[in-house]
């Protein structure tokens, strides 16, 4: 395939071409829920993707099941997020056809730029599975010498009276710079924010500046969209549902975002309602 490489696309995607940038209602289209949460913020509105959220979250589902949930998941996240955000190029391909059609049997239109390299982050443990599945995926569309898989160990550091006062990240692989390169964080639950953007500001302070930052929790909650986005101006969040279950009746019945300020989708231990509970514990089969 060759490719003639275009400029990245940085504020306007192909979902947001009919969009002002100065308006912070997204209207729905292209498969998102229409918000206000401003165009850095995707919210997949897919029904078969509500569905095996459903199934994932519900206390009686058997680990097999649910591990199929989360890697179907995770699959049309990447793909509906790489897809609107990663470089492209005008590109030429002969098919199979081309035998019998040496002209006609080659196609010709826009594909992902082969130059551009990608990092994907495993947040461990939660983002094991998820990494894994955005890693593989890009490894077989992208060369293989442009794609990387790092994993980030934290470890919480607590005082003598138990209060968490810093993470260790000592345990953390990472394979060199990110410096010009498209960083996925693909976390399944986006709660509070905190371990995004710890991990973004461990990256960026010892191992470059990405173009693009692309966090992609399966769940998010207001708060974690507030904390994210005011973290990096170049990071975007592509989820498949946003929890807001413990907001007034008037917030839950407004387009969200509306009532930003009012929104709540944690309770007070930081879990997401409805949410689906532990979900790093649940993946692992491990409750510590």
């Amino acid at each position: 395939m060759s490719a003639v490489r275009t400029p990245p696309h940085a504020a306007v995607m192909p979902n947001t071409q009919a969009r002002s940038p100065q308006s912070d209602s997204m209207p729905r289209s292209y498969g998102e829920l229409e918000h206000r949460y401003g165009p850095r913020v995707h919210i997949l509105d897919n029904p078969l993707l509500a569905t095996a959220l459903v199934h994932l979250a519900d206390p009686k589902v058997s680990h097999a099941g649910l591990m199929g949930h989360l890697r179907m998941i995770y699959r049309a996240l990447c793909v509906h997020a790489c897809g609107c955000e990663l470089p492209t190029t005008e590109a030429q391909a002969p098919t199979r056809m081309a035998e019998r059609h040496p002209d006609a049997g080659i196609w010709c239109g826009t594909a992902l730029d082969p130059t551009h390299e990608v990092v994907v982050c495993d947040i461990v443990r939660g983002g094991i599975v998820p990494s894994q599945i955005c890693f593989e995926m890009l490894n077989t569309l992208l060369p293989e010498q442009n794609v990387r898989l790092d994993h980030l160990t934290m470890a919480r550091v607590s005082n003598e009276e138990g209060r968490i006062t810093d993470v260790d990240l000592s345990g953390s692989k990472i394979g060199g710079t990110v410096a010009g390169r498209t960083l996925l964080l693909p976390d399944p639950m986006g709660a509070t924010g905190s371990t995004t953007v710890r991990a973004l500001d461990h990256y960026r302070e010892e191992h470059g500046e990405p173009e693009r930052v692309i966090a992609m929790p399966m769940i998010a909650t207001p708060e974690y969209l507030r904390a994210v986005l005011d973290a990096c101006e170049s990071l975007v969040v592509y989820t498949a549902r946003l929890d807001r279950g413990l907001s007034d009746a008037e917030v839950l019945a407004s387009v969200p975002g509306e009532h930003w300020d009012r929104e709540r989708g944690l309770d007070d231990s930081s879990y997401i309602v409805p949410g689906a509970g532990g979900v790093g514990e649940v993946v692992n089969n491990s409750w510590c």
